[in-house]
């Protein structure tokens, strides 16, 4: 919208945001209300949105009922570990692809951005097979080594904004006498740190809610992650009120990572070119 936007239009726009928004958050909403009700005070008609009487124990019976605590450090050691490879692999590739000139070079970036368009359906078996045969089934690795080896979108992500530098700064470090590597890890790796939240935002986001690996991978229970303990809960037939108090538990390091970070992140994807 500009000033010369009539108002009218400008109403009719922040109503149909206000809107959309409303519909987005709503579930949010009612999975935080749910659960803090008693057993009772979720089948009651009509429905409640303020729980009366509000009840925490929803969450402390859920915590211990399918050894959550367990599930979260073991998420958190999946996503930590997938954010440093994420982060490491994405910003030396992008990097390289960036600022060295040779042979090749637009046929691969090309060849990675095409991997993009292949569904994961397409692979999965294929991938399922050769973890199979390297013996790392009911193990993190196939859910932790292939972010140190890249990945199309974040060092797509990473290379756009890279190519947003200016190219003097590469030139006048070498003139210095500061070789690639050093450039990469003292002037651009401290400039990228907007891209890197932003990319680090979207592989926490993926790794932590990520429920089809894990499944694929996974059978020992002691091994599972947070999203893999919400489908055991609802396997239990427990109450709604426990299955959103596992859902809440789950979805609230997403919501504090993004709130934390929502600067760096938005300004990152602004700098690539990938808003719109």
């Amino acid at each position: 919208m500009t000033r010369t936007t009539p108002l009218p239009i400008k109403i009719m726009i922040y109503l149909f945001l206000i809107v959309g928004a409303f519909i987005m958050f709503f579930p949010f909403v009612w999975m935080v209300s749910t659960s803090l009700k008693t057993t009772g005070a979720v089948a009651a008609m009509p429905p409640q949105l303020i729980p009366d009487p509000i009840d925490f124990g929803n969450f402390v019976e859920v915590w211990n009922k399918v050894d959550f605590a367990r599930y979260t450090f073991n998420s958190f050691f999946i996503v930590t570990l997938d954010m440093v490879g994420a982060l490491l692999s994405c910003a030396v590739v992008a990097f390289g692809l960036a600022m060295f000139e040779f042979k090749g070079r637009t046929l691969i970036f090309i060849t990675m951005l095409a991997t993009l368009m292949i569904p994961g359906q397409v692979t999965m078996i294929p991938t399922y097979f050769i973890w199979k045969q390297f013996g790392m089934l009911n193990t993190y690795s196939p859910l932790i080594i292939p972010s140190f080896l890249g990945g199309a979108f974040g060092i797509f992500l990473m290379h756009q904004y890279i190519k947003s530098l200016p190219k003097e700064l590469y030139e006048s470090a070498v003139i210095d006498g500061c070789s690639p590597p050093g450039i990469f890890a003292r002037i651009y790796l401290p400039l990228c740190k907007p891209a890197l939240a932003a990319l680090g935002v979207f592989t926490f986001m993926g790794a932590w809610n990520n429920t089809l690996g894990p499944l694929i991978y996974l059978q020992s229970k002691e091994l599972y992650t947070l999203p893999l303990g919400i489908l055991y809960l609802k396997s239990e037939n427990v109450n709604q009120a426990l299955l959103m108090a596992g859902a809440v538990i789950t979805t609230l390091p997403v919501v504090v990572i993004y709130l934390v970070a929502q600067k760096q992140f938005v300004q990152g994807i602004a700098s690539t070119g990938m808003k719109g």
